[in-house]
């Protein structure tokens, strides 16, 4: 167990030092940059002393390495467009994303676990097919399209929802904020939990030792809720950190078209500002979550099933 440990986790450092390197040269080396952004008056002169200022007259690779040498301290440097330091920034927004994001995913498997499950039981009937056609129309329809028709109707028309922000008020005030952008966001995530456990379910019930407890008269809901659901949700475990990612590159045009100030607007403003401290201090801080998700459910999953730990 503890080689697979190790193994994991200096995978995880190697991914994480690899996405920082591409990600530095790729923004360093892009066009223009936050020279650019000066008023149209600006001189020659005023346009090379911002950009030695900002240390970008140096090559590339010696930037990253004082990037590096600093960042491991915890120090990702000082945002370019409005002169606080980028942890700081990063700290002001991440609880928002982090808000939404655990609430969508606890609505995602929770909802998807039972719609799924339904959907495995309910075998080529109507309630299968129709969760089904709402699973596919879940990945097929654009986030950023069915957000702004779920403002028009219930924000606009109906005038049941806040349209942005995320409220002033108390709990119930918060709530309703949070209500549109959790179900835009979970269509990111819900379609793929209730197939994932749709085929788990399917699989699972065709094992012998489901059709011994149901020979020895066990009733059908035990039979799924103790015997087949709860084998079933093993697998299902490994989707969460396949999810992580999608959770937040779909919270860049949820967190934009609701107004939300979290890391997806952060990295919107970041782009536009051509803010290259901003850019690399959220890729690192998104890239470290990702990855360290996806090692703790590793981890979890070969807890849970040993038979990863061969592999």
């Amino acid at each position: 167990m503890l080689r697979y440990v190790l193994n994991r986790f200096w995978q995880s450092i190697i991914l994480i030092f690899i996405v920082t390197v591409l990600t530095f040269f790729l923004i360093n080396l892009a066009p223009g940059g936050p020279s650019s952004l000066m008023r149209m008056d600006a001189t020659e002169e005023e346009r090379q002393a911002l950009i030695e200022r900002m240390g970008l007259d140096k090559p590339v690779h010696v930037r990253y390495g004082e990037w590096l040498a600093k960042a491991i301290q915890g120090d990702l440097g000082v945002s370019l467009t409005s002169g606080q330091p980028v942890m700081q920034r990063i700290a002001e927004r991440f609880p928002h994303t982090l808000e939404l994001a655990v609430y969508t995913l606890i609505f995602s498997v929770i909802l998807g676990v039972l719609l799924g499950t339904v959907s495995a039981v309910r075998r080529n009937r109507f309630a299968d097919y129709s969760i089904n056609f709402f699973s596919s129309l879940g990945l097929s329809v654009p986030p950023f399209w069915l957000a702004v028709m779920f403002m028009y109707l219930f924000s606009v028309v109906l005038q049941w929802l806040p349209a942005s922000g995320v409220g002033s008020g108390g709990l119930t005030d918060r709530w309703k904020h949070l209500i549109m952008p959790v179900l835009i966001l979970s269509t990111t995530t819900l379609p793929t939990i209730i197939r994932f456990t749709r085929s788990s379910i399917l699989e699972v019930i065709s094992q012998n030792y489901i059709r011994t407890a149901r020979a020895k008269g066990a009733p059908e809901r035990t039979v799924i809720a103790v015997h087949a659901l709860r084998n079933a949700l093993i697998p299902v475990v490994s989707v969460i950190g396949v999810l992580i990612p999608r959770l937040l590159g779909g919270a860049v045009i949820t967190e934009t078209v609701f107004g939300w100030p979290g890391m997806g607007r952060l990295i919107i403003e970041a782009a536009e500002g051509r803010d290259y401290n901003l850019i690399m201090g959220v890729t690192v801080v998104v890239t470290v979550i990702v990855v360290v998700t996806n090692f703790l459910v590793d981890i979890l999953y070969s807890k849970i099933d040993p038979r990863v730990k061969n592999y």
